[in-house]
């Protein structure tokens, strides 16, 4: 997952003032906004393009908004695979977690992890997966206290330049 969220929740932290809803095209601009404050530079293109994914590219759209007082403070991004990564069942990829940094810690998070996770379990989704970089502490912990853990999979990377060059000199 790319973007970060600094999103201390109290597990029982409830919120009655967030109403979490599907996200729409018009939410892009905040989310692009949030991102920015999280990521410290702005990331339009990015942001647009997974917002596009989420809502135009699946065949069933499991991206949240969380508002609070009728502004959009947060967000999740996922989408439903159907026999990817060598299984049969479905499967969801939570991409982004989005939650404005003035609403850290406020519950929000929470929020959007639950209705996500109440909406994979209605389709009949047994697994979320997800990706976060080692050194995202606060969001590998917020992601630990939702009850995700290391996955059985393991993640290979390579740098496409190196390995071309690898592979040349083997020819």
């Amino acid at each position: 997952m790319d973007s970060r969220m600094m999103d201390d929740d109290d597990l029982d932290l409830e919120r009655e003032d967030v109403l979490v809803r599907n996200l729409v095209a018009a939410d892009l601009g905040r989310l692009v906004r949030i991102d920015a404050q999280l990521m410290g530079r702005e990331r339009p293109t990015m942001i647009e393009s997974r917002m596009n994914r989420a809502l135009n590219n699946t065949s069933i759209n499991v991206s949240l908004g969380a508002e609070v007082d009728d502004g959009l403070v947060g967000a999740v991004m996922a989408e439903v695979h159907y026999g990817d990564y060598g299984r049969a069942e479905p499967m969801a990829i939570l991409d982004t977690i989005l939650v404005d940094p003035a609403f850290a810690g406020q519950g929000i998070g929470r929020a959007l992890v639950a209705q996500l996770l109440k909406n994979l379990q209605a389709l009949g989704v047994e697994h979320l997966r997800t990706e976060v970089g080692w050194n995202e502490q606060p969001l590998v912990g917020f992601l630990a206290r939702m009850g995700f853990r290391p996955a059985e999979r393991m993640v290979l990377d390579v740098r496409v330049e190196d390995a071309a060059r690898r592979l040349s000199h083997r020819s």
